[in-house]
């Protein structure tokens, strides 16, 4: 079957997403210390950081997703969202590239490093 690959934005949002269930999990634990004030505004303060965090990378996500290149995905036929060199259809999941030179090579996320030469 081979390895499942999934766009870039899509990551990035899901990330965002899991943060804000952590800050809802993070506060309501700490309503099971309600009887010692600081831990339980601890808990509180951490879980409203999640949540604060997950909207700015939401926020981040949105500017950077409003700058891609829109290609469409020669598998699926839908209009997608490239970041990078190499990424994935937001649908398919199938490898995409918009280099010459790395077309009919292995996918590899690594050619997305500018460190890298090809």
């Amino acid at each position: 079957m081979g390895i499942k690959y999934s766009n870039k934005i899509n990551k990035i949002r899901t990330f965002a997403l899991v943060l804000i269930f952590a800050g809802i999990i993070i506060m309501y634990l700490g309503l099971f210390f309600q009887r010692t004030p600081l831990v339980m505004t601890l808990f509180m303060l951490l879980g409203f950081l999640a949540i604060i965090a997950s909207t700015v990378i939401y926020f981040w996500i949105g500017m950077l997703s409003s700058k891609t290149v829109q290609v469409v995905c020669p598998s699926c036929g839908k209009q997608t969202k490239m970041l990078g060199r190499v990424d994935a259809c937001m649908y398919c999941n199938e490898p995409l590239t918009l280099d010459k030179s790395l077309e009919g090579k292995e996918f590899n996320e690594e050619y997305n490093n500018k460190k890298i030469k090809e």
